[in-house]
């Protein structure tokens, strides 16, 4: 049940201009969104003169590395901890547990956001948290150089899945434009963030074409990836992320379903729907989250009773009215 504080940007200003000593963290499996916006916010917040860092529980892509994000080496001791782009404190991984338990603010878009922190930024209508993260840096008066208009915009995109998605509104692409105006090399970026692909990335699409299942006469589409068959493939984290696309890309699938699993031995769900029906409703009816068009969750057990749970949720959604 949510017991965080409701505040608007002015409100975030305030704490954040009064607080010393700034962890600002991301969710595990970090992507564009969650290290964009963390990434704008530190060097904001580091032109102020605070003391600031970023930690995630899984380490950066190098891919990333043009964001120059200073990580958190353990040479100060937090005092107030930021939450960027994470829904649940579930999503934060075990390593940063001693300071995801003690959230001061979270700033965020996702709907689903339990209202784990003592106080919470959220917009649901924004693509991004990056989009909602420009209010707060311009609220904050803060210049936005190229640097920082890249690290927005890598949120912006990527969470908008290159502007395609159906969270993209009117107001996305004013901001991308403003990002744009105020440097951001969007021709580089681009071929960064959805061009370039590793041999690891294209062996892991290709076992997921390899194990793609249909169901519910094909409107569903469902593949699989074990920690074994990851290995084998020699994939990185980051290479793994565009995979959750490539089901519902299909024509005709309503439904797309990853299940990827996790070193543990849990999977990671990853539902991505066609506009109508609910991803968000699927994997919340599993204890995960997210958006209407993409969700996801991370369930317990073997790969045959995660597919059976997933379907059961798909299997009710397709049948319900839109």
């Amino acid at each position: 049940m949510s017991c965080a504080e409701t505040i608007d940007v002015t409100e975030v200003l305030t704490r954040l201009y009064k607080a010393e000593n700034i962890l600002l963290l991301c969710h595990k499996n970090p992507d564009g969104d969650t290290i964009g916006s963390s990434a704008a916010l530190y060097h904001a917040l580091k032109r102020l003169g605070k003391t600031v860092a970023v930690l995630c529980a899984d380490p950066i892509p190098p891919r990333y590395d043009y964001m120059q994000i200073g990580l958190f080496d353990g040479s100060f001791e937090p005092a107030y901890v930021v939450a960027v782009d994470v829904a649940g404190i579930q999503l934060f991984g075990d390593a940063v547990r001693e300071y995801s338990e003690r959230t001061d603010l979270c700033i965020d878009h996702h709907p689903s956001n339990t209202g784990y922190a003592d106080a919470i930024l959220l917009d649901g209508s924004a693509a991004a948290t990056a989009e909602l993260m420009y209010d707060v840096l311009c609220a904050m008066n803060a210049e936005i150089d190229p640097l920082v208009a890249e690290c927005l915009y890598t949120g912006v995109a990527t969470d908008t899945g290159c502007f395609k998605f159906a969270n993209t509104t009117a107001r996305t692409h004013a901001v991308a434009a403003k990002l744009i105006e105020a440097g951001a090399d969007v021709a580089r970026l681009n071929s960064i963030l959805f061009e370039n692909k590793s041999r690891s990335r294209l062996a892991v699409e290709q076992l997921a074409l390899e194990n793609l299942e249909y169901h519910f006469d094909g409107r569903c589409a469902l593949t699989h990836l074990t920690k074994e068959e990851i290995a084998a493939t020699g994939a990185e984290p980051d290479d793994l992320e565009g995979v959750t696309g490539i089901p519902r890309a299909i024509e005709g699938v309503e439904v797309g379903v990853t299940l990827r699993q996790q070193p543990t031995g849990s999977y990671k769900i990853s539902v991505r729907t066609v506009l109508g029906k609910d991803a968000s409703a699927i994997a919340a009816h599993l204890g995960g989250g997210g958006h209407k068009q993409a969700a996801g969750c991370e369930l317990l057990g073997s790969l045959e009773n995660a597919k059976s749970a997933v379907l059961a949720e798909v299997e009710r959604e397709l049948c319900r009215e839109s």
